[in-house]
């Protein structure tokens, strides 16, 4: 085998036949999926991560010499010197994030409908503060009101009250005599932290002094709160019709041993001992078929949507959980798509216009039909997802990315946040090309429309890479295997942000809280 790590240590040697079937094989895929638009690959080598090294095949491909055929028919040679020269030649560079001018650098893709800000791990102060600063630019300047996270939608419900200041049940500011602090579950430094702090009490002074038609909202996109979302739900349906809530009281009952852990009710269902989705769609059925009645009855309809949005979000975590037993292919869909599509009904909620910027991990922002979860596992993200349903021209797909610094992260699910050394990047990945070209931060500008033709040829010879991806786990002893994946950059992104090295967030507790921390009133983190 080629194409394998040995963990016994073992190499395998591969013979030259094997690496030619191999390459004819990566080329046939490579057309199959059209992975190059504009050039037609004509000779190819294979990244040296995939050869054994000291294999006369590895020092082979030292200085690969790789050359591709435009459709016009004319060569355009290709090193792996020349494309490091290209990349740097195109990357702008830029000041410190809390300079004036570094927001203004993102202007041109101000016009889209959607920006979608990626980061490369879950704790890296850096992509947090330049992910701030664009989107109060955006907010600013641009005319964007929406502001959507990969979080849950009850928790960021609770900033969206404190940002927008609106009234109604659940609040707990503003004069309510008990605070609720949102986020208080693994992990919570993800969004628990000083620079995300930062940028809510920025929306929060902003909003005071606009209309509210120009204020930004603060919105959860992701389907991790069942059992928030399930109190969530009746607690609204007390209020404006108990029968309905009483309904939906024992409807839910169904789910109720499971929402402290959702996942053994996936396993449950797959063992057949329980199977909740009856009552589950018929409590969003219902919800639905009353919009009219109950939208009219609190605050414009705000209250509504919040409800509505919930039920959906249990029926769609119902499956999610069921789906995790069967194929992380299908789980990790069902969770993207749920995010789109609570991205649309918060849109549709919303003047015929309306602007989003999006928070999520490059893994969720980037087009995934460029990637080996796409190429290779067949699943879909939030990046690919909005360019099918909103068009390309509308949406911009932002990434970033560092070699090395520190970085907030936990060994393993639901352990204390550490601040690791994040090990310099791999010879083989996108990070390292970014890294030679020695400018501690800048942007490379990956529209077609934008990029340097000579480059963008250069991509398309060799368009696949490793490219790191650290969420809230880090594991720096299996890094290659734990967090690198192939991906082809040119069409990920619409642009990448790059900061040489970085540091880790500041997190606002270090230690997972067993009970929820507390500040004061108006204040929806705690310290």
């Amino acid at each position: 085998m080629v194409h394998c790590e040995n963990r016994s240590q073992q190499i395998l040697r591969p013979s030259a036949q094997t690496i030619r079937q191999y390459i004819a094989i990566a080329y046939q895929t490579a057309t199959e999926q059209k992975l190059y638009p504009k050039a037609v690959l004509i000779r190819s080598g294979i990244n040296r991560w995939q050869i054994p090294e000291g294999s006369k095949a590895h020092h082979s491909l030292e200085k690969p010499d790789l050359t591709i055929m435009k459709r016009n028919g004319r060569p355009h040679p290709t090193t792996m010197s020349q494309l490091q020269g290209l990349f740097a030649a195109a990357a702008h560079p830029l000041p410190d994030i809390k300079d004036p001018s570094f927001s203004s650098n993102f202007d041109s893709f101000a016009d889209y409908r959607l920006v979608l800000l990626g980061d490369g791990s879950h704790g890296t102060s850096e992509f947090y503060s330049a992910r701030a600063e664009i989107t109060k630019r955006l907010i600013q300047h641009h005319g964007f009101t929406v502001v959507a996270v990969e979080a849950d939608w009850p928790d960021a419900e609770v900033i969206d009250r404190y940002v927008r200041q609106r009234p109604g049940p659940k609040a707990k500011i503003g004069g309510h005599s008990k605070p609720i602090d949102p986020f208080t579950r693994f992990p919570t430094w993800m969004w628990r932290n000083r620079e995300m702090q930062e940028l809510v009490e920025w929306m929060r002074d902003y909003n005071a002094q606009v209309p509210d038609s120009k204020k930004a909202g603060f919105y959860g996109l992701d389907i991790y709160s069942m059992g928030a979302s399930i109190r969530e739900v009746i607690d609204y349906l007390d209020r404006v019709d108990p029968a309905a809530g009483k309904v939906a009281r024992q409807r839910y009952g169904c789910l109720q041993p499971w929402v402290d852990d959702p996942a053994m009710y996936g396993l449950a269902s797959v063992r057949g001992m329980r199977n909740c989705e009856k009552g589950v769609l018929d409590t969003l059925r219902d919800l639905l078929q009353r919009r009219l009645e109950y939208s009219e009855n609190r605050h414009d309809g705000e209250e509504y949507h919040s409800s509505e949005q919930n039920a959906y979000l249990v029926r769609d975590a119902e499956r999610y959980y069921k789906a995790m037993y069967y194929s992380s292919a299908s789980s990790w869909t069902l969770r993207d798509t749920h995010m789109v599509d609570t991205l649309r009904r918060i849109l549709r909620h919303k003047p015929e216009g309306t602007k989003a910027v999006v928070w999520a991990h490059n893994s969720h922002c980037g087009d995934a039909r460029h990637t080996s979860m796409g190429i290779r596992r067949k699943e879909v993200n939030i990046g690919q997802l909005c360019r099918e349903q909103f068009g390309r021209n509308n949406v911009a797909l932002i990434g970033c990315g560092t070699h090395t610094g520190t970085v907030a992260a936990a060994h393993e699910w639901d352990e204390d946040m550490e601040v690791m050394d994040v090990r310099p990047s791999r010879e083989d990945s996108w990070e390292r090309v970014a890294h030679n070209t020695g400018i501690p931060s800048f942007l490379i500008d990956l529209r077609r429309d934008h990029i340097d033709p000579d480059l963008a040829a250069a991509f398309e010879a060799a368009p696949l890479r490793l490219e790191r991806f650290i969420g809230v786990i880090y594991r720096p002893d299996t890094e290659k295997i734990s967090h690198y994946s192939a991906a082809d950059l040119l069409n990920q992104f619409d642009g990448y942000v790059w900061f040489d090295e970085t540091q880790a967030v500041k997190p606002l507790e270090k230690h997972e809280p067993a009970t929820p921390l507390g500040k004061e009133e108006t204040y929806p983190f705690g310290l």
